[in-house]
């Protein structure tokens, strides 16, 4: 394991399969990921959304070739390092997000809750599909219940305030 360790510095896929290295955090990698993904959120937000939507689009298909490929090269099905997924789920919960720490705190709180609880269909992804695309799609999925909690919460505030 370790010799893989080594190339999230020297071999491409690696190095974004591992969330640029945040995934070799020895406790609670999904989690530290989750976090480095934050700075490149507030770039993102700045953009308009058709371009941010485009680039978690290429980040979701670059996810699923690198995490596929770093997957079998460490032959394990989904290595606790592959922390990209958590990236990609992140941008997706916080996609048009209202201004705000909060807000992104929320984000943060909601899209670990239900990338650790796992509801259906978020347990069935992760479960059923193989591969890059199964190591992506269940962050994907607790990517849009987070997305939708927090659009749903945002629209009734502004409604009801």
């Amino acid at each position: 394991m370790q010799a893989h360790y080594k190339k999230a510095f020297t071999h491409p896929l690696y190095f974004i399969a591992f969330g640029f290295g945040s995934g070799l955090s020895p406790k609670m990698p999904g989690t530290v990921g989750t976090i480095a993904a934050i700075p490149i959120y507030i770039i993102l937000a700045g953009f308009h959304p058709w371009i941010y939507a485009g680039i978690v689009v290429a980040s979701l298909v670059l996810g699923v070739l690198a995490c596929d490929w770093v997957a079998r090269d460490m032959a394990d099905k989904d290595p606790a390092a592959i922390v990209w997924d958590e990236f990609v789920g992140l941008w997706i919960a916080l996609f048009m997000l209202p201004d705000g720490w909060h807000w992104l705190l929320a984000g943060f709180l909601l899209f670990r809750f239900f990338d650790i609880l796992k509801p259906w269909p978020v347990s069935f992804l992760d479960r059923e599909l193989q591969g890059g695309l199964g190591i992506m799609m269940d962050d994907v999925a607790a990517g849009l219940y987070s997305l939708l909690v927090l659009q749903l919460t945002a629209y009734l505030m502004r409604v009801m305030l």
